[in-house]
């Protein structure tokens, strides 16, 4: 017994080909944490920068964002077909798939970030997060050049942590990371992948605040916490009405995508073209406040109080809903913190039950709930996102009542359901390309 273990040790401790992998491994949580970082601080880039545009030509975006999604539409479609989305549904499909590969080259996370950073400059209201959490599994998935990792254990893991260090990397949140990895992503606990995601994050985080030296996505800020009756009723409140926001938002992304379909198919350019149309006409109206990310604007409400226009959410609902029906890529988390901390500005305006910073974060966490359907990565990453604990047990409770309210809605969790297409359709073209394989045997028979 002795010898076998102290024969496991120095297969551990020298083997050349575990060291290989460990170092795969370390050089992929580095590379996730650069490119992350890089990533975001481009698009923060690309935001200003249509930002600047529509503040100096205001009529501008009238042409560029329109033509802009059609160009984007166009070149995914002819160079980058599969980074089309968020990102997060095509990950989630590749850990049900044996051939993952599909979904995961350096090719489609390449045109997943210039894709991303050209459709923000042209003022669509789509996010970075999703898109890095592609990326970065796209890089630790290819890391498998390097070391041969074993078995189709190690690709799952190896796709987990990129989906860690993705979101750790995007929001600057690495436990929030490792609870979307295994709630939204795995939607289960592995103790032994655990220890693997843990050390991906770690290190991406780890390059990722050297490069920036900003510890919090939005900065440190210190929401009051919720006592009192009223405010116990303004967490009631903005959990409903969020929550339900947040799960139509999630049923008409799946509803009308599914209605869309076989239009995008054969006239794609028209539908990126009808939702950029839609898009700028939010824009028109809302003085260009809803176009972009969202992040200024959920920002200036976190830190600073500053409430954008009344109705903000509605607008900003709509023109993030075009976004993504245009079929291009570009991912949702940021907008769906921005429509969330729109909606408890304005229940704030009509009913003030509690300070408006704290009514702002539980709009965000319960829509956030409301949408992705996982309500624990959804206080979390607020919580690490402001670095305020006070609010802890409001928003764990905003978030638990807006995912049930969603869930009566919309119970199909989004992600998950925009993954499962993708999954139906790589096994039915498998199916399909066996079928005539058979038939064309028989024809040679």
């Amino acid at each position: 017994m002795a010898h076998r273990r102290g024969r496991y040790i120095r297969r551990i401790l020298f083997s050349r080909r575990a060291w290989r992998v460990r170092g795969a491994f370390l050089l992929g949580t580095l590379l996730v944490g650069v490119i992350s970082t890089a990533f975001g601080l481009a698009s923060q880039q690309a935001n200003q920068l249509f930002a600047r545009l529509a503040t100096e030509a205001r009529l501008a975006p009238l042409v560029i964002t329109p033509l802009g999604l059609v160009l984007v539409a166009w070149l995914t479609r002819r160079f980058f077909a599969g980074s089309e989305g968020s990102g997060i549904n095509q990950v989630i499909a590749a850990l049900e798939l044996r051939t993952k590969a599909k979904f995961l080259t350096l090719r489609i996370a390449a045109g997943k970030i210039l894709l991303t950073l050209i459709a923000q400059v042209c003022g669509a209201s789509v996010g970075r997060e999703g898109p890095t959490v592609h990326v970065a599994a796209a890089i630790m998935y290819s890391m498998r050049h390097l070391a041969r990792f074993p078995a189709d254990y190690m690709a799952r893991a190896m796709l987990l942590v990129g989906g860690a260090a993705g979101i750790s990397a995007a929001f600057n949140t690495p436990l929030a990371g490792i609870v979307f990895a295994f709630e939204e992503m795995a939607r289960s606990f592995s103790p032994r992948l655990a220890g693997i995601v843990v050390i991906g994050v770690v290190g991406s985080a780890l390059v990722s605040m050297l490069i920036i030296g900003e510890p919090y996505y939005f900065g440190t800020a210190q929401a009051a916490s919720a006592e009192g009756m009223d405010a116990w009723l303004a967490v009631l409140l903005c959990a409903v009405v969020a929550g339900f926001a947040g799960g139509l938002f999630a049923l008409l992304i799946l509803r009308l995508s599914q209605r869309l379909a076989p239009l995008i198919a054969t006239n794609a350019l028209g539908v990126a073209f009808v939702c950029g149309t839609v898009l700028v006409l939010m824009g028109v109206l809302t003085d260009y406040q809803v176009m972009g990310s969202g992040y200024e604007v959920a920002k200036a409400l976190v830190i600073s109080q500053e409430a954008p226009m009344p109705l903000y959410p509605i607008y900003k609902f709509i023109a993030s809903l075009a976004s993504y029906l245009s079929g291009i890529p570009g991912g949702i988390f940021a907008p769906a913190l921005s429509i969330g901390g729109g909606i408890g500005a304005d229940l704030h305006r009509v009913l003030p039950l509690a300070p408006l910073d704290l009514m702002v974060l539980l709009g965000m966490v319960a829509f956030f709930a409301g949408a992705v359907k996982s309500p624990i990565t959804g206080f979390v990453i607020v919580m690490e996102m402001t670095n305020d604990q006070n609010t802890l047990l409001a928003l764990m409770t905003a978030a638990t009542i807006g995912y049930g309210v969603s869930y009566l809605l919309s119970p199909r969790p989004l992600y998950h359901s925009l993954a499962q297409v993708l999954v139906e359709r790589e096994r039915g073209d498998a199916a399909a390309g066996t079928g005539a394989q058979a038939e064309d045997r028989r024809g040679q028979d």
